[in-house]
């Protein structure tokens, strides 16, 4: 399939660059994917109205990774002249490369550790460039050119790597959302986090959670639908872009998931009685997808997916999904697209923008089931 199949036209003003006051009051289109007459269907609601679409012995599957503070701005240092400031660095950690180094010097610990990065300006960034970040508590060094805007830095911490980059990193919105980072929000911002965040690891949101609150999680159980927590790393392959024409030449970098034994076994049980397990996000449909045997049960695992779903994909684990809208030609769009139908999601994406729904991180949702 050709990339311009995956297109819309999208009013720039839709692109929601606020939270609303209240997670669960986003707008939220329900798809039923199949009709008597063979397309799909849909109903407007909220999403405070979700478990009114759910029956009980349905699951939800919840990805519980925390995004941490991955936007680090610096600037080039000279060793001949440490008092020089060089120019500025914008760096985005995506991955680590390999186990972190520690020592102690004069008492104070020194941690050493790899990661990959997107980094600006790339054509300074050569190997042995060096660089401050923040306070002078973290330098870099680059070890490796990638490609265009990727390099590996070796980077030193005086202090626990972690626990410094929380202190002076940045909020990492997404590119879309046209807002600095201030006093308030240096560190990830609350509304860019869900309800059920636990697990530091992610770089950008898992955005169909941003809706839920402890009200609706509590409305569902009582209602006798699981909650199921699995972890998923949004990494770079969420947004990587789409560089080439046919869709089936394309490539994602690797994610990071884990799903603990009791999850696998509240999912499976659910398929054994012939409930409906509805994932909350693209990424629980990865990670569940890349645990999926052949009887449409799911492994208890921890390891990395390159999992790429596109149309023609057949699906194992899941029978509904809750999503954001999603930018045109990406592959989040096409998931979407090859659970429910290319045309199904693309007249429901038309209807959204002639309702005028919210789009992308901040905005509306999408339950398909």
């Amino acid at each position: 399939m050709h990339i311009d199949d995956f297109d819309f036209e999208l009013p720039p003003e839709l692109i929601a660059q606020e939270p609303l006051l209240e997670r669960d009051r986003s707008r939220m289109l329900v798809v039923r994917r199949t009709t008597e007459t063979g397309g799909g269907a849909w109903e407007d609601d909220q999403f405070r109205h979700i478990t009114n679409h759910l029956d009980p012995g349905d699951v939800i599957v919840i990805n519980n990774t925390r995004v941490f503070p991955a936007r680090l701005l610096g600037h080039r240092i000279h060793e001949d002249a440490a008092e020089h400031r060089g120019a500025a660095v914008e760096t985005f950690l995506l991955v680590p490369v390999g186990p972190a180094e520690r020592s102690e010097v004069d008492g104070q610990l020194i941690e050493r550790v790899v990661w990959e990065v997107l980094a600006r300006p790339g054509r300074a960034l050569r190997p042995g460039a060096q660089i401050e970040f923040g306070d002078g508590r973290l330098r870099g060094e680059v070890v490796e050119v990638i490609d265009e805007g990727r390099r590996r830095i070796r980077f030193e911490a005086r202090g626990g790597f972690d626990q410094v980059v929380d202190q002076i990193g940045q909020t990492p919105l997404p590119p879309y959302i046209k807002r600095e980072a201030s006093a308030t929000n240096r560190l990830v911002e609350p509304r860019y986090q869900t309800v059920y965040a636990r697990e530091r690891g992610a770089i950008a949101a898992p955005t169909a959670g941003l809706h839920f609150t402890p009200e609706v999680i509590a409305q569902l159980r009582e209602k006798g639908v699981g909650v199921v927590e699995i972890t998923h790393h949004v990494g770079y392959a969420t947004f990587q872009p789409i560089r080439v024409e046919r869709i089936e030449e394309h490539r994602i970098d690797a994610e990071s998931y884990e799903i603990l034994p009791a999850a696998a076994a509240q999912i499976n049980q659910a398929r054994a009685a012939g409930r409906r397990v509805v994932a909350i996000g693209t990424t629980s449909v990865r990670a569940l997808e890349s645990a999926a045997n052949p009887d449409r049960t799911v492994r208890a695992e921890r390891r990395q997916t390159e999992l790429y779903i596109y149309p023609g994909f057949q699906f194992r684990a899941i029978d509904g999904l809750l999503t954001n809208f999603h930018l045109p030609k990406s592959s989040l769009l096409m998931l979407v697209s090859a659970f429910a139908g290319r045309e199904t999601v693309l007249n429901a994406y038309r209807h959204a923008v002639a309702s005028r729904y919210r789009f992308y991180s901040y905005g509306d949702c999408m339950l398909l089931i």
